[in-house]
């Protein structure tokens, strides 16, 4: 099994199938056009634009989109403003603080407290803990200082097409990003745990690759720190089950003297029927990181963690982030904590997705290139092959089916390995009547494919 930066189990980095190629694209407005033009000009080369035909988005409201033009469009995949875009209650919640002071946690300010105690209860006694960040890619930045100071370790095991974040230390363990970013050599990959190819044998051999994977940096002389999981593997696409698995995995990185690292930033928040992804396999993590929908588009991220891991951090670095934990950012937590509770999200979540499951299984009836369908609560992948017998990536299928989906205004995006896995996680105020209208849509473009 892999050693230290090993061959790949899929190819590095997924090309994004959907996006917008300015020398194939039509039917876009003068306006449009002056608007590429005029972003490639300012941001250079490096941003991406979503689909053949680009979403000029100025508005949101619950789980719809509208552009310029007031045209309105279903969105499935947008998990920042995962409450709902512009919820009042957390657009008042902002502004309210706003209005009053802004300003960084070292002075005193009840709110970050009263947020901090609010969050702590929603995870497990043991993480007692909570520390404050802007982003997802801080949170994880953080969460790998304060591994490596409690392990006295470098080597991270991630899986083989992971993302968790865009600064340096999070690139070169982000296999997802592509060639253009190398891995660390502290890096080992691990095939993702993809039931749908590896069938009942799937946990065991999970667990085993960590453990192999440890054991090959150890070999290279690099002491193990941890293992770093999105507890959905989103980017790797999708793959929730069997509930339960990942409490192997995480016993194989703890036998190894690692800890083990729950990203949430995706998963979290109620969006798999459960307020955490790692919920779901019975298991507790020595570190939670959190992210995008913590403010429900607010910047604002952080992690809970095992108090006893932050004695050797905490006694030799004073951490400070200007922004972290202010309390207008506490505020918008705050805000969505109460939303989740009070509006049943993770229950709606729960419901709504069981509901577009059953229908894209029910349109696998009617569809073969629907090869597997899989989720939890409103993280759904929806696999779509070739071939059914040998479940070849239908890759480019896939690229016309999103884009034929916007087209006809409904947002969605793909991963995986072959980027042929439909990725749906609509916020998590879908409705029903919502819920039916993609099914309904989906149908049409896949009878007309």
């Amino acid at each position: 099994m892999p050693d230290a930066n090993p061959p790949q189990e899929a190819p590095r980095g997924m090309a994004m199938i959907n996006a917008f190629d300015p020398s194939r694209a039509t039917g876009l407005s003068a306006r449009e056009r002056a608007m590429v033009e005029r972003r490639q000009r300012l941001l250079g080369p490096a941003y991406r634009l979503f689909y053949e035909h680009p979403v000029h988005a100025v508005r949101g409201e619950g789980a719809w989109l509208f552009d310029a033009e007031g045209n309105r469009y279903l969105d499935c995949y947008n998990n920042v403003a995962s409450m709902g875009h512009a919820h009042p209650r957390v657009v008042e919640a902002i502004a309210r603080q706003a209005s009053l002071l802004n300003t960084h946690t070292r002075y005193l300010h009840e709110t970050v407290l009263d947020y901090a105690e609010a969050l702590l209860a929603t995870f497990p006694a043991s993480l007692g803990h909570v520390m404050f960040t802007c982003t997802g890619s801080e949170a994880n930045d953080l969460a790998l200082r304060i591994a490596r100071a409690h392990t006295g370790g470098e080597g991270i095991v991630v899986t083989s097409l992971a993302y968790h974040g865009v600064t340096a230390s999070l690139a070169e363990l982000s296999p997802s990003l592509g060639e253009g970013v190398p891995l660390g050599r502290h890096v080992a990959t691990v095939a993702p745990p993809d039931a749908y190819r590896g069938g009942a044998g799937m946990p065991a051999r999970f667990a085993a690759d960590i453990a192999a994977a440890f054991a090959g940096l150890a070999r290279h002389g690099i002491r193990p720190c941890a293992l770093l999981v999105d507890t959905m593997f989103t980017s790797d696409g999708v793959f929730p089950d069997p509930a339960g698995f990942l409490a192997g995995a995480a016993e194989a990185a703890r036998a190894a003297g690692a800890l083990f690292i729950a990203d949430e930033v995706q998963p979290g928040f109620g969006r798999t029927g459960a307020m955490w992804g790692f919920q779901r396999h019975g298991v507790e993590p020595d570190i939670v990181t959190m992210g995008k929908p913590m403010g429900n588009g607010h910047p604002v991220a952080g992690l809970a963690i095992r108090p006893e891991l932050l004695e050797r951090f905490g006694g030799t670095v004073r951490y400070f982030n200007t922004f972290g934990g202010n309390p207008v950012s506490a505020a918008a937590g705050l805000a969505v904590l109460e939303v989740l509770r009070e509006e049943g999200l993770a229950e709606n979540a729960a419901a709504i997705g069981a509901h577009l499951a059953a229908g894209l299984r029910a349109l696998a009836e009617r569809h073969p290139i629907i090869g597997d369908v899989r989720g939890a609560g409103l993280s759904i992948g929806c696999e779509l092959v070739s071939d059914r017998a040998t479940k070849e990536p239908a890759t480019a299928e896939t690229a016309r089916v999103v884009n034929a989906l916007r087209n006809r205004r409904v947002l969605i995006s793909a991963s995986g390995p072959g980027a042929n896995i439909l990725k749906i996680r609509p916020p998590l105020c879908l409705s029903c009547e919502q819920a039916e209208l993609f099914l309904e849509t989906l149908d049409a473009v896949l009878r007309e494919a």
